[in-house]
């Protein structure tokens, strides 16, 4: 057994609770500079034609994005949006992961045997309710991280500033913006994550091929990490534009993506792909690993305390 054994006592959805928002903010910490070098390169052209875009596109390759910030931001520029961003998951992700198994357990009332519908109504119905909650943390983390931090272009000075001028600028619905297509992206991508977590550790512990431990936990992550990215990129693209436009400029997420679709041809759905990948693989082998060890752990601590002396 590789890290903290599994305890005779379920975790409680308090610890799962706690557990998702945790582990996710140190996967932010980590993957953080992936996820603004996506973000940098799916709004990359969305003013002008493919062929102007390519011919004079500033961001090449995730590599390439990463040192051209560097190199003419400085390096505290990969973290633009941090505060926002695990503001974003504690919310965020303490609902759509942490809550998944409980939803899930109303859905087969109870039963442990979940099927596939079932698991995909509670990676919707978590997924849907954690936009609800953290929308506005989600729109200031895409600003952020869409602004370029030198020359006079800064749109915002600090996390602060950033919700009180959306607030003023754009009224409530600025903090909004882009909720039909985040709703849409979280529930496809919790749906693509975390069933397909689901089922591929379920299948490697049913044909015996692993033991619910690290290399477990880290094969079924990286595998959710590439199927989530396939399927959730031309949302996510969509999502990262509307979010980041300037009021007036679309007059919705679908005009959004029409509007790529014209200028930039089909491709404009999937830019910022291998940062995506990169970063959901990534994400996904950290959160998921963090989490598993972190239930383990904090149940442990519990039983103990709990335990006569």
């Amino acid at each position: 057994m590789v890290g903290f054994k599994a305890t005779d006592v379920p975790p409680t959805a308090t610890v799962k609770f706690l557990g998702a928002g945790t582990a996710a903010c140190i996967a932010d910490l980590i993957t953080f500079p992936l996820d603004t070098a996506k973000v940098r390169l799916q709004i990359q052209g969305e003013r002008q034609g493919p062929a102007r875009a390519v011919a004079s596109a500033q961001y090449r390759g995730v590599l390439g994005t990463i040192l051209t910030m560097v190199r003419t931001e400085g390096p505290r520029s990969l973290y633009n949006g941090l505060v926002a961003g695990l503001q974003r998951q504690m919310s965020f992700a303490s609902v759509r992961i942490g809550l998944y198994d409980s939803v899930k357990q109303f859905y087969t009332k109870g039963s442990e045997h979940a099927g596939i519908g079932s698991r995909l109504l509670a990676g919707s119905t978590t997924g849907a309710l954690a936009v609800a909650v953290a929308q506005p943390t989600d729109v200031v983390k895409v600003r952020f991280q869409a602004q370029a931090r030198a020359g006079s272009g800064r749109r915002y000075q600090s996390t602060v500033d950033a919700y009180k001028t959306i607030a003023r600028e754009e009224g409530f619905r600025g903090l909004w913006k882009g909720t039909s297509p985040n709703v849409a992206r979280n529930a496809i991508v919790n749906c693509a994550e975390l069933v397909t977590y689901d089922l591929i550790k379920d299948a490697l512990l049913k044909a015996n091929l692993m033991t619910d431990d690290l290399p477990c936990h880290f094969t079924s992550a990286f595998g959710a990490g590439f199927c989530t990215t396939v399927i959730a990129s031309p949302v996510d693209v969509v999502k990262t534009r509307y979010m980041n436009s300037a009021p007036g400029q679309y007059s919705s997420a679908g005009h959004c993506a029409l509007t790529m679709l014209h200028k930039e041809g089909p491709r404009a759905f999937y830019k910022g792909f291998m940062p995506s990948f990169l970063r959901l693989g990534s994400w996904n082998v950290v959160m998921f690993v963090t989490y598993e060890q972190l239930k383990r752990a904090l149940m442990a601590a519990c039983t103990s305390r709990e335990a006569p002396f």
